[in-house]
């Protein structure tokens, strides 16, 4: 997949989601690069864009170990049941060093799991995880897309 087809992928993931949830599940999408120990951010989508790249050391919180431990492939995805505000809430891997960041920056995962509406809303997440799965994003940095990602050092 290109990070174009990702978008799309992202917002009709999301749009399926919250239609089955009955409200918003993530508020927070992002599409993040750490290769070669660099945050970048290919794609953002929620309430805090110039915060979200600042605060990602902090924000990835108690993901953090399972997210740099290289053990998840394409279209593999971790949740933490306990984050809360800020902090992000799921992983999914989107690709060899890029991985599609989720979060609720009002309710945490726990609460989330608790509406019964939940079991039903990560049906499109799962099967969004499958097409990366098939079909993992590819990102050139040679491409005019992103000629000079915005990054911070981890």
């Amino acid at each position: 997949m290109t990070l174009d087809e990702i978008g799309g992928q992202i917002k009709g993931c999301a749009d399926a989601m919250n239609s089955r949830y009955g409200g918003v599940v993530f508020d927070e999408w992002a599409v993040v690069s750490l290769v070669e120990n660099k945050a970048r951010v290919l794609f953002y989508t929620g309430p805090r864009n110039d915060e979200f790249l600042k605060n990602f050391v902090q924000d990835i919180g108690t993901l953090r170990a399972e997210l740099l431990g290289g053990r998840y492939g394409a279209g593999d995805f971790e949740f933490s049941r306990h984050a809360t505000g800020t902090r992000i809430e799921v992983f999914l891997v989107l690709g060899q060093g890029i991985y599609l960041m989720c979060n609720n920056t009002r309710e945490s995962m726990d609460t989330i799991a608790k509406n019964p509406s939940w079991l039903g809303a990560q049906v499109p997440f799962a099967e969004f995880a499958d097409k990366v799965r098939a079909n993992p994003l590819v990102v050139s940095w040679d491409t005019k897309i992103f000629p000079k990602p915005q990054e911070n050092d981890e």
